[in-house]
């Protein structure tokens, strides 16, 4: 671990140095070997910590003094271009080839002396009993490493190793095997090289880093006054950031290539474009990268190879994934219609099926048996391939993605309200209004004629102690109050009535809700209500009635959990190891029966509760809903955010009793499944309650045996799931990717923001029954461990010891896999509230790819100056998310999926002030959450469709929170700043990266 726990975090203890300097104690004490000749290892301890005894190497101030000035050298051969950074260092500063060398014990986890990367254990994330992987045990082949790991170094190298301090950016070195695909693919490399310092260093002087240079490829540097660099911003090794790989540039050259244009999918197609990046795909046979996104496009052929790599084969799947604007609607065909899948594994029928026998049999790659056509759909092939001949007619043939619509058709989804009338809700005096809102979106439904939500059936209920039922027929006078007093077996009275058309009752429904505010408690419910007991009750009104839906919960006593006794089943009550994330016994059960009938909960908490209580969000987020906090919804901010959730949670398309099936090529097979889910006995196979175009799960395979580089590898994932009217329906997508043999095509085909969703995925399920720490050293080995495996097999000997070696697309995995190390879920701060938590990592566990890397990388912003006709941001005008992007005299806005800040310097000009906020001065700006206001210029117009915009792409409905430059608030916007050093205690990006280069060449050694 690379990070300082805060003082909240329980984990496992570790040496008094470690917490100070944030570095991980499991390295090996005592000397180790020098990993790089030329790098300059500084004492990982404080200065405070260190003996008079230890010959840690210590760099004074007149050392850092050399450290990159603005002389740059920039040489461009045919095969590689190489910015490099060259200081002026004095020559006693080199050390001499004879000179001894003393290293320090390093306190990160290495490798021992003379390891060689074969030889390390693989640590996957999961534990031998999780529930969302295979029982199987995963395949693991010997296999050895041949050759040196450490090759004899070129004159060149020799002098970048022994040199100065150095830094610089190395784009497609040779390699040792040509790429086999179309389109050249580069590597990039960053080079460190540190001289050593005089070991007699005093202690005392404490080291003094400065941005001495701006580096702006394609572009002169620019001549502005940047903000001193904040203590956060600065590299504990003197490394620029400026210098090092960047997200935004990495972005933004993908919008520059793929922005607006046409991505053809066909099978064995290229590395589709980022998640990040707009633009329409064109469907030839294999599915959009919005609904399958493969970890890597190029997949090796057999599992010794695979596991050279020690990163993860597997895929995202997003089922339901809106297609983009411009793009052609998902092709239906009627089951009798459709060609008839493998009767063997019951894979559905694609492009990737060969047809053989003149059409009359199918070849199934999933299976790998051969599948009779029936009479009715035979037709017959042509050419040499084998194609049959009405391919173009039938999207099943042609298409990677395509709908079955089935002659069976099921019960239409249901809205079923549950409002909260205990004596603490009647108190709070926010009835009213959530009522209003209520009957003001339950009526704007009902003017929308024609569409499937006002024909919808809605039912009604309040509870405190006891359950309401409230009988809606169109044939009574009035509503009937039905009355459960014995909530411990729920049965109820009556079924008709309880749901109804909406058109039909839109009156008896305005009637209750205008009374309940006026309703007097009977009984005072001070210890609080349990919040299954509503869930009990809508599930049996649900399950009575045979029908799926959603479950509307507004919530506001004081939450327990039901059933608490002082027996041993609590938290503390039994001898097995325990997260803070695991679920309760009861909310798991309840959950599956949700599961099973189709019923997704989404639970407004009305009186938030920052101390204290039972957490209320994990039934639920396992039935695909979600949970939303308020403040007693008193302010007029709070009550747009209400009404904007409700609003969403009631239109958005949703899915409902799924069940998704994942199939892959006989050759492997689906060793894990991650998500927000009830985990079953297989990962290949996955239940839901409900899921909408956002929910995305994570897919890890495994090699079973060699594959066949001729067919290549197909993904299928087909759901099977309900529509709002009843319909039951199958999606189908289907991937088709290429095998190579050789580990530099595998590597060459990841992407970055792909691989963060994975681990984000990966490591937030295992967090059930895994310590935090130890997850947050896997996924520093084995990111390490596979930059080793890149640098020894992918990379010639030209590229020297003191240079970070990294594929062309996972240039901004460092960053990403930092940012995730030190997230909140995973290192939590002192403010961190253990529900903050549990809610932040069930969001991210649901997010897709987009949302996702935006999250662990948010855009930071310049406001827009001037109105033009798109409102969108533009990737080009992002900058880099550290504290030195930040000047004194603009605004910014801060944009992640789940929050969006607008930071205002001191400097800000008053003209500046009064045209956005309509304020005179800084001192009189307010801040936190804020609106607004509507103002007739061109500064105010554009920021507000920017914000506009942004919150469009928003999993769910945020305020504006203002961030004063010095304010209290300003620790809300440092948690953003994810390559600078966090308030929890979390590396730089600069030293993160510094340290993972060190420990993958000190792997080869």
């Amino acid at each position: 671990m690379m990070d300082v726990p805060s003082a909240n975090q329980s984990q496992t203890p570790s040496q008094p140095w470690a917490g100070q300097n944030g570095w991980s104690p499991a390295s090996p004490l005592g000397p180790t070997c020098h990993p790089l000749p030329g790098f300059q290892h500084l004492s990982l301890s404080s200065p405070s910590d260190q003996r008079p005894g230890d010959e840690h190497l210590k760099v004074s101030n007149h050392d850092l003094a050399a450290f990159p000035s603005r002389d740059t050298l920039y040489s461009n051969n045919e095969d590689q271009s190489v910015w490099r950074m060259v200081p002026h260092v004095s020559s006693s500063m080199v050390p001499t080839a004879g000179q001894e060398r003393h290293t320090p014990p390093c306190s990160l986890p290495l490798t021992t002396e003379g390891s060689q990367l074969g030889k390390l254990q693989q640590m996957p994330f999961y534990s031998p009993h999780s529930p969302y992987r295979a029982t199987s045990p995963p395949f693991q082949p010997p296999y050895a490493y041949q050759g040196s790991p450490n090759g004899p170094q070129s004159p060149h190298q020799h002098q970048l190793a022994a040199g100065s301090p150095s830094l610089g950016v190395n784009q497609s070195p040779q390699c040792a095997h040509q790429p086999a695909f179309d389109g050249a693919t580069v590597e990039s490399s960053v080079g460190f090289a540190h001289s050593h310092a005089s070991a007699t260093s005093p202690v005392s002087q404490q080291r003094q880093w400065t941005s001495s240079g701006e580096f702006v490829p394609n572009a002169a540097a620019p001549d502005r006054n940047v903000t001193p660099q904040s203590p956060s911003s600065e590299s504990r090794y003197g490394l620029d950031p400026e210098l090092l790989p960047s997200v935004v540039k990495v972005i933004a050259e993908d919008a520059a290539e793929w922005g607006g244009k046409v991505f053809v999918s066909e099978p064995f197609s290229r590395l589709p474009p980022l998640a990040t990046t707009s633009c329409i795909v064109e469907d030839r046979g294999n599915a959009s990268p919005l609904a399958i996104r493969s970890a890597s496009y190029c997949v090796p052929c057999d599992g010794p190879t695979a596991l050279l790599s020690r990163l993860p084969l597997g895929a995202l799947a997003t089922p339901l994934a809106k297609l983009n604007a411009g793009e052609m609607p998902l092709p239906v065909c009627n089951e009798p219609e459709c060609v008839m899948g493998c009767g063997c594994c019951g894979a559905s029928m694609c492009p990737a099926m060969g047809w053989q026998d003149c059409g009359q049999r199918f070849y199934c790659p999933f299976c790998g048996k051969l599948g009779e056509v029936p009479w009715q759909h035979y037709q017959p092939t042509r050419g040499v391939e084998g194609v049959r001949v009405d391919k173009d007619k039938r999207p099943e043939l042609s298409m990677g993605s395509y709908e079955i619509l089935h002659s069976q058709r099921g019960e239409p989804a249901a809205l079923l309200l549950a409002v909260d009338v205990s004596a603490s809700a009647v108190r709070g005096g926010h009835l009213e209004f959530a009522t209003q809102q209520i009957l003001t979106m339950l009526t704007s439904l009902t003017r929308e004629g024609g569409d499937a939500l006002s024909d919808v059936r809605v039912g009604l209920m309040t509870y405190d102690s006891r359950i309401h039922l409230y009988d809606l027929s169109p044939a009574l006078s009035r509503p009937h109050m039905l009355v459960i007093a014995e909530t411990g077996d729920l049965q109820l009275p009556v079924r008709e009535g309880l749901l109804v058309p909406l058109k039909d009752c839109i009156d008896s429904l305005e009637s209750v809700l205008q009374l309940i505010p006026q309703l007097s408690p009977e009984c005072d419910e001070s210890s609080g209500v349990p919040m299954e007991l509503p869930v009990k009750a809508g599930l049996a009104v649900l399950q009575a009635l045979s029908c799926p839906g959603k479950l509307l919960i507004f919530h506001t006593a004081p939450l327990i959990e039901m059933g608490h006794t002082n027996s041993s089943s609590g938290f503390f009550g039994s001898n097995q190891p325990k997260s803070i994330f695991q679920p309760s016994e009861l909310a798991v059960s309840l959950a599956k029966d949700c599961v099973s009938q189709g019923c997704g909960v989404h639970l407004f908490v009305l009186s938030q509760q920052d101390v204290g209580g039972a957490w209320p969000g994990h039934i639920p987020y396992l039935t695909g809903g979600a949970l939303y906090t308020y403040s007693h919804l008193q302010g007029e901010l709070d009550r747009e955010r209400f009404s904007a959730d409700l609003k969403s949670i009631v239109e958005t398309d949703t899915g409902y009793k799924a069940e998704l099936r994942i199939f892959v090529s006989k050759d492997m097979r689906v060793s894990g499944c991650f998500g927000l889910f009830v985990p079953e006995s297989s990962p290949s196979r996955v239940a839901m309650a409900t899921l909408d175009r956002r929910t995305t799960l994570a897919v890890e395979l495994a090699h079973t045996r060699a594959l066949d580089e001729t067919r290549g590898v197909a993904i299928q994932t087909a759901l099977c799931y309900s529509t709002q009217t009843g319909d039951r329906r199958t999606r189908v997508h289907t991937l088709t990717l290429r095998c190579s043999p050789r580990l530099q095509d595998t590597f060459r085909q990841y992407q970055a923001q792909t691989l963060l969703t994975f681990y984000c995925k990966k490591i937030y399920c295992s967090a059930l029954e895994r310590p935090l720490q130890e997850l947050r050293e896997e996924l520093q080995t084995e990111v390490t461990e596979a930059l080793a495996s890149y640098r020894k097999h992918c990379c010639s000997a030209s590229v020297s010891a003191g240079q970070l070696v990294l594929p062309q697309y996972l240039r901004a995995l460092p960053v990403y896999i930092n940012s995730l190390r030190k997230s909140e879920v995973l290192l939590p701060g002192l403010r961190s509230s253990v529900h903050q938590r549990l809610q932040q990592r069930c969001q991210l566990l649901s997010m897709d790819t987009c949302s996702t890397s935006t999250h662990f990388y948010p855009l930071l912003l310049p406001p827009p100056l001037s109105v033009d006709g798109s409102s969108s941001p533009n990737p080009q005008e992002a900058l880099r998310c550290c504290a030195a992007s930040l000047e004194p005299g603009c605004l910014y806005l801060v944009h992640a999926p789940l929050t969006l800040l607008l930071w205002v310097g001191t400097q800000v000009p008053a003209c500046t002030l009064a045209e956005l906020f309509n304020a005179g001065c800084f001192s009189s700006l307010p801040s936190g959450e804020t609106k607004l206001p509507v103002l007739d210029n061109p500064l105010s117009v554009g920021v507000r469709s920017l914000i506009h915009a942004l919150n469009s792409r928003a999993p769910c409905a945020r305020q504006l929170r203002v961030v004063k430059q010095g304010d209290a608030g300003e620790e809300a916007l440092q948690r953003h700043l994810v390559e600078d050093k966090s308030p929890n205690g979390g590396a730089s990006y600069a030293d993160f990266l510094y340290h993972l280069h060190v420990n993958s060449v000190r792997v080869l050694q």
